[in-house]
C-alpha cells in the first residue's frame, strides 16, 4: 500500500495534477485570509524593504544575482495591483539604498539598468511616479530616468509609488535640515532666529515625502527584522511585519497576511 502511494504520488507530481491542486489549495486559502481582512482599516501609506533577491537566486544555485534582481523587479507589478486593490494610497518601494552605491561596477551597473527599465515600465502602465533619494549620488543617466518619470507622471492618478533609490533615512535627515537652512538663510532668518522657532514639522516639510502622510505600515521580506535606515524620521509610530519570504517569492497571501496583521493592531502612536 505504502509503495502505491508513493507511486500515485510521483505520478500525480509528473502530470502536473499536483501542482494543480496545490494551486487551488493555496487561491482558497488567499480567498480566505482576504475575507477575514475588515473593512476601512486598510494603511494609507505602505513601505516596503525589497529584501532578499540575491539569496533567492542564490538558493536556487544562480551564479548570476542580477536574475534574483530581475524576478524581484517583475514581481513589483503585483505588489502595487494589491495595494490598489486593498485601497492604499501611497506606496514607497526601497530599490536601491546609499550603501548599494558602494558596490562594485560589475553588480551595480547591472543592477542600475533593471531599476531603470522598471521604473521606465511603471511610467508606461500609469502609474505616478515619485523620486525618493539622493538623485545627486546616482549616475546621471539613472537620476535622469527618475526625474523624468516624475515629470511625465506627476499628473497621474491613484497609488503614488514612492521610487526609493539612492536612499538612506540619515542622509535624507541630513538633506531636509540642509534645505531648510538654505530656505530660511534666502528669508534673512538668523541661525539664533531659526534655533527659536525651529520644530519637527519644519523638517517633516523638508522630507523627501514632504506632503504625504507617514507609512503606517513597513513590510520587510527575506526574515530580517530591522529597518536598515529605512524612513528613520517617516516611522517614527509605523507598524511593522517581517516576513519570512525572499522578495521575489513574495506572494499576495503575504502581502494580505501583512493587512491582516495591521487591522489587527492598536495603534497608540506614543501614547
Amino acid at each position: 500500500m505504502a509503495v502505491w502511494r508513493r507511486a500515485l504520488s510521483e505520478g500525480m507530481r509528473r502530470s502536473g495534477l499536483y501542482a494543480a491542486i496545490r494551486e487551488q489549495v493555496y487561491r482558497a486559502y488567499e480567498r480566505r485570509v482576504e475575507s477575514s481582512l475588515p473593512t476601512g482599516v486598510a494603511p494609507r501609506h505602505v513601505g516596503v524593504i525589497l529584501d532578499g533577491n540575491r539569496r533567492w537566486a542564490r538558493s536556487l544555485g544562480l551564479s548570476d544575482v542580477n536574475t534574483g534582481h530581475q524576478r524581484g523587479a517583475d514581481k513589483i507589478s503585483e505588489l502595487l495591483q494589491w495595494c490598489t486593490e486593498a485601497g492604499v494610497e501611497h506606496v514607497t518601494l526601497w530599490l536601491l539604498s546609499t550603501d548599494n552605491l558602494a558596490r562594485p561596477a560589475q553588480e551595480l551597473d547591472p543592477l542600475l539598468t533593471i531599476i531603470e527599465k522598471t521604473v521606465q515600465k511603471f511610467v508606461a502602465d500609469g502609474w505616478h511616479v515619485k523620486p525618493v533619494g539622493a538623485l545627486d549620488l546616482l549616475p546621471d543617466k539613472t537620476a535622469r530616468v527618475l526625474k523624468d518619470a516624475g515629470e511625465a507622471t506627476s499628473d497621474a492618478p491613484g497609488l503614488i509609488v514612492n521610487v526609493a533609490v539612492g536612499y538612506g533615512g540619515r542622509r535624507e535627515i541630513a538633506d531636509a535640515v540642509r534645505s531648510l537652512l538654505i530656505e530660511q538663510a534666502g528669508k534673512g532668518t538668523s541661525i539664533e532666529e531659526l534655533a527659536e522657532i525651529l520644530d519637527v514639522e519644519h523638517i517633516a516639510e523638508h522630507l523627501y515625502t514632504r506632503g504625504q502622510p507617514d507609512p503606517d505600515l513597513v513590510i520587510r521580506t527575506s526574515g530580517e527584522q530591522r529597518l536598515s535606515g529605512f524612513m528613520l524620521w517617516q516611522s517614527a509610530h509605523s507598524e511593522f511585519y517581517f516576513c519570512e519570504v525572499h522578495w521575489p517569492d513574495f506572494r499576495k497571501v503575504d502581502f494580505l497576511r501583512a493587512l491582516r496583521s495591521y487591522a489587527a493592531r492598536h495603534r497608540r502612536y506614543g501614547s
